[in-house]
């Protein structure tokens, strides 16, 4: 049986949208590599995998998995791209959509719907959580905050601070992306000081109101653009007051517009989800591709 399948990008930073289907079959990890794969596949960096509700609490499941297989606790791209797919496909008019996460509910107000290609979403996604035990991070005693650590990799020591926004993201603010960033991205993201891996950020200060960034992003590698990503560079930002809370964060993908409300500390982003393609993927592929 084939499995529709819609791609979309937000700020190129790309996902498969699938509602869930017996024909993806139980072995989620196999279909997702399959279909995830640049090459062989249909080519993403991950898939967000629906599931309606019936229940008060929200309108849908969205699970988001890493093209390597592993669970993403949040996306705010990919959930994006799931929000769009709903309205696109007609079960959603994207006025309050509600996606459940592994990270909890967050809240979708549609903005701008152009001919059903790109779409322009409001989105809260929750909190920030600024201790160690909840990023998680290893740290040698409990920090409510994480801020400025030194961490070792190799034979050099880096600083990096660290928040949870949906996800586990640490930065490292650098005045230039001239060091080998994409080295050192993934040492850090399997560090043995993160036990769930980390997302992995390098960020330099444009001013106030403008930050840019390059991303090394857990299971995915690097990517052209994360909107947890760009809400933790701006959320440490200004946490350490070197932007105001409202901050523009400027990615190889485009820019994401990132408010940490001063009332009630939420998270609100403001961004695009651009239609690629529909497709159908046969589910006897993704058995194929996981023997080779």
């Amino acid at each position: 049986m084939d499995i529709p399948f819609t791609k979309f990008h937000g700020f190129k930073n790309d996902y498969i949208i699938v509602e869930r289907t017996s024909a993806i079959g139980e072995d989620t990890t196999r279909f997702v590599k399959a279909i995830c794969s640049r090459h062989v596949g249909a080519g993403a960096d991950g898939v967000a995998l629906l599931t309606k509700l019936d229940g008060d609490i929200a309108d849908f499941d969205c699970e988001i998995i890493n093209p390597d297989g592993s669970i993403a606790t949040f996306s705010g791209n990919g959930t994006r791209c799931a929000a769009a797919h709903l309205v696109r496909s007609g079960l959603s008019s994207g006025e309050g959509l509600r996606l459940r996460t592994r990270s909890g509910v967050k809240s979708f107000n549609l903005l701008e719907n152009d001919r059903d290609l790109s779409f322009h979403f409001a989105s809260e996604i929750g909190k920030p959580k600024f201790a160690s035990s909840e990023i998680p991070m290893i740290t040698a005693r409990q920090a409510e905050a994480v801020v400025n650590e030194p961490i070792l990799v190799d034979d050099s020591t880096y600083t990096i601070s660290a928040v949870n926004v949906g996800n586990p993201v640490a930065c490292m603010f650098v005045p230039d992306f001239e060091l080998d960033w994409r080295s050192i991205g993934p040492k850090i993201e399997s560090h043995e000081r993160f036990p769930s891996r980390v997302n992995v950020v390098f960020v330099r200060i444009f001013d106030r109101e403008n930050i840019e960034i390059r991303i090394w992003e857990r299971g995915a590698g690097e990517t052209a653009a994360s909107g947890t990503c760009s809400v933790g560079a701006a959320v440490l930002s200004a946490l350490q007051l070197k932007t105001e809370r409202r901050v523009d964060v400027h990615s190889p993908g485009g820019v994401t517009k990132v408010d940490w409300r001063t009332a009630d500390d939420e998270v609100v982003i403001t961004g695009s989800a651009e239609f690629v393609y529909s497709g159908l993927w046969p589910s006897a592929a993704s058995l194929i591709a996981g023997k080779s």
